[in-house]
């Protein structure tokens, strides 16, 4: 295990704030927006989720590394975050299942991170001001030449990031090699879902195949035509970076396979399949990042404790105008967490339910998906009441 050289590192803000540490990982120099996640564990997962393209990451907690980086519990084939923000760098790692230590994972991926900064000072003015942009180096040690240069990066509001995640061309899941293979699914016995990739979570996949399902991943971008053509019995709109707003080349597809096929999303396919029935998406101040937010379930009264990663959410007025049923709302802030259609067999969360390391609150909604693909209508309150083993309400 290396160590990483004694080398200064600054991190700067759009809003003048520069704060100096010591770099790990890979020298160099990186622009992106600037959030933070609450998370006490989790650090590869998050470096690895494809949501996080175009971000820097702070986390809160103050010792990461600890227990290194291993092969299997990663999100994606590579990490994605633009660059990384901690406290506190493990000098040594111990885990049985560590292949390698954080710092030289980041090396080899070329991400540059910083340590030694006040991250609490950071997440407070994030928290305050919002998330902001920043650049994050080992280069260039002028502060005001390194702010000026965090005014002009590109802002995330606008910013398609999907399309340097999602991958080119089809592909299966296969549960039981954990990796990608070229080519497509056969129909078999069990039920058959596409999922529409635009930057999907290997969790989520590996939950689905679970339930037994097999699986056929496309590209974000993929035609409607094309979707029906594999006849799946559902279709699923997974997570991803970016501005929702902007990708037309996604929502517009979902438009036509509304009624067509049940349909459920997780984080920006709920933002997408939002706007495919008609509601508008906007940007949060600082977002929801982490393993602790309260999700409200409007349907059974049960709060669940849900992970998230998401810096935009849906207009609830726009979407109970355009036929949606809120179903979710997050308990810190109010916004929308999760909806259901009136009449189509179309559900969505904002939250990831299947949280890798978790929590695990809320993976009965991948068996409602499973239900709806059988019954072709809307999960119910009572429906979902049962499959958290719930009883009934009384009349």
């Amino acid at each position: 295990m290396s160590q990483p050289k004694n080398v200064v590192a600054k991190l700067a803000l759009e809003d003048g704030a520069v704060f100096t540490g010591q770099h790990f990982g890979t020298p160099g120099i990186s622009e992106g927006e600037v959030v933070f996640n609450t998370s006490m564990t989790g650090y590869q997962e998050i470096l690895t989720d494809p949501s996080y393209k175009g971000q820097i990451v702070t986390m809160t907690y103050p010792l990461i590394g600890n227990y290194g980086i291993n092969r299997q519990d990663v999100e994606s084939k590579q990490p994605h975050v633009a660059g990384f923000i901690i406290k506190e760098l493990a000098p040594l790692h111990s885990n049985y299942r560590a292949d390698l230590s954080l710092h030289d994972y980041l090396a080899q991926n070329n991400i540059l991170g910083i340590q030694g900064i006040d991250t609490r000072a950071l997440t407070r003015k994030l928290r305050i001001s919002g998330a902001m942009r920043g650049v994050l180096t080992t280069e260039i040690q002028d502060d005001a030449a390194l702010v000026a240069r965090a005014r002009s990066a590109a802002q995330m509001e606008g910013a398609d990031w999907v399309k340097c995640v999602m991958p080119t061309e089809s592909a299966n899941w296969s549960e039981d090699l954990g990796e990608w293979h070229p080519g497509i699914v056969e129909r078999g016995d069990g039920l058959h879902v596409v999922a529409l990739d635009c930057g999907a979570k290997s969790n989520i996949l590996r939950n689905l195949a679970q339930r037994g399902v097999k699986i056929t991943v496309l590209p974000g971008n993929t035609s409607t035509e094309e979707i029906l053509k594999h006849r799946p019995d559902g279709l699923f709109v997974s997570n991803g970076p970016g501005d929702p707003a902007v990708l037309d080349y996604a929502i517009e597809p979902l438009k036509g396979a509304l009624g067509k096929v049940p349909i459920f999303g997780i984080c920006l396919g709920h933002q997408l399949l939002s706007q495919a029935i008609g509601a508008k998406t906007y940007k949060l101040k600082f977002g929801h990042r982490g393993g602790n937010q309260p999700v409200k379930n409007l349907d059974t009264g049960r709060v669940e404790i849900t992970s998230q990663n998401h810096g935009f959410a849906v207009d609830p007025k726009s979407l109970e105008a355009a036929g949606g049923i809120i179903t979710h709302v997050n308990l810190n802030d109010g916004t929308v967490e999760g909806f259901r259609h009136k009449t189509l067999p179309v559900f969505s969360v904002q939250y990831h339910p299947e949280a890798s390391p978790g929590p695990h609150d809320a993976g009965y909604l991948f068996d409602a998906f499973m239900e709806m693909m059988k019954t072709k209508r809307p999960p119910t309150g009572e429906r979902l009441r049962a499959l958290q083993g719930l009883r009934s309400r009384p009349s």
